[in-house]
């Protein structure tokens, strides 16, 4: 049994991924009947890719679409138990500082289809022993697994953020298209990245290496270590901005005044700034590649997306999101949906001196309606969405707690 010290983290919609060694892969996905391009329909949730995966033709389960992770993952073993597939190796992976171990299994030879029509055979897979990550709690979907570079290392991959579908061409057969702003990009062990500048604020601004990381919700990470002339927002919070198999990430939060995506220009945008150990030492981390940060779902999402990783090329176009104000967690909740139907939603996460945290909204409480709605009629992105709507708005909350049903009312504020 080999040991792994693994740092991980999830952006603040809760990211996961591990790197294996590259002998445990064999890469397998082809498309069905001599088809050049295939196109499906896609959830997307806390701008997070969501596609359907058959394991071994049997077992039809849900996988996060990401660019930064090698090898597929399977939260929980129990799913492959079903199927009675075998193990051929056993790690153990601690957290941070090694205080805590998780068991984890390779798999290898698995089949893997995401319907309709793209087929993989022989496949490795990482199986978590238990779901110690709880993605479906905090995205309020069902979610097994995340899938990777053993998509975008055989077709060119395009993501419809709006229309919510995803299209995958073999590469000799995709056709560029001059509606689309093209950057480059480099692919290093098998995660892409693009250089980009970053304006922090009027006066001072850098140019850096950005992982492109479509499993992240987040919008943009900074290594404020990375670069001498990264200097912090005046008007900062610290607070929670992840969650890993160490627990919490944390860090400074803050607005920055613009970062360049080709010949698009985003500005007012809100930046991570996560505390050292907390992010360059993560299971995301590509081994001896030096980057600033990252790039994530709530910026990719303003666009259409396509990642050409056998050209090197990233195609964006922007779409109806695009001018869509970037706020940060105006409630100062964070809430995680439980039971088997994902319907019953506990407080997880009060911020400090949050308007939520004056109401007296604690850590623990079951929300029971908001906004006049029954919580059990919502989904947990309804409901962060009431949460996220604009400054100003009073929020009108029933909670329960030891016993007694109790009201509550705040306004959505705007922390940084």
């Amino acid at each position: 049994m080999e040991v792994f010290a693994l740092r991980g983290w999830i952006g603040c919609a809760l990211v996961f991924l591990l790197s294996l060694p590259a002998r445990t892969q064999t890469l397998g996905f082809a498309l069905a009947d001599g088809k050049s391009r295939v196109q499906f329909p896609i959830e997307v949730t806390n701008n997070l890719v969501i596609l359907p995966v058959i394991i071994n033709g049997q077992l039809p389960l849900k996988f996060i679409l990401d660019t930064g992770v090698r090898t597929a993952i399977l939260t929980e073993k129990a799913y492959t138990d079903i199927l009675n597939l075998s193990y051929s190796r056993h790690y153990m992976i601690s957290g941070p500082g090694g205080e805590k171990l998780i068991d984890a299994y390779v798999t290898n030879n698995v089949t893997l289809d995401i319907p309709p029509g793209v087929h993989g055979e022989g496949h490795a897979m990482l199986v978590l022993e238990k779901d110690y990550l709880e993605l479906r709690n905090f995205l309020g979907t069902d979610v097994h697994g995340v899938l990777g570079y053993e998509l975008f290392s055989r077709f060119v991959v395009e993501v419809d953020y709006e229309q919510k579908t995803l299209t995958l061409a073999l590469p000799h057969r995709f056709r560029k298209t001059r509606k689309y702003e093209v950057l480059p990009i480099t692919v290093e062990d098998t995660k892409p990245y693009l250089r980009t500048r970053v304006q922090l604020n009027d006066s001072t601004f850098f140019t850096g290496k950005f992982l492109v990381d479509s499993g992240a919700s987040h919008g943009l990470y900074v290594d404020k270590d990375s670069n001498d002339t990264i200097q912090l927002p005046p008007k900062r919070i610290h607070s929670v901005i992840g969650r890993g198999l160490g627990g919490v990430i944390t860090g400074e939060i803050g607005r920055i005044k613009s970062i360049n995506l080709g010949k698009f220009k985003i500005n007012d945008l809100i930046a991570n700034f996560p505390d050292p150990n907390s992010y360059y030492d993560t299971i995301k981390a590509a081994r001896d590649v030096f980057r600033n940060g990252s790039v994530g779902g709530e910026l990719l999402s303003r666009f259409n997306v396509v990642f050409d990783f056998p050209g090197e090329r990233l195609y964006l176009k922007r779409n109806g999101q695009y001018k869509k104000e970037f706020y940060y967690n105006m409630s100062g909740l964070t809430v995680r949906a439980k039971g088997a139907q994902l319907k019953r939603f506990e407080i997880d996460e009060v911020r400090e001196n949050s308007t939520a945290a004056k109401a007296g909204i604690q850590r623990g409480d079951i929300v029971l309606s908001v906004q006049g709605f029954r919580a059990s009629d919502l989904t947990l992105a309804e409901i962060n969405s009431l949460f996220s709507s604009k400054p100003g708005r009073k929020i009108k909350m029933e909670i329960y707690r030891a016993g007694a049903t109790l009201k509550r009312e705040f306004l959505l504020e705007s922390p940084i």
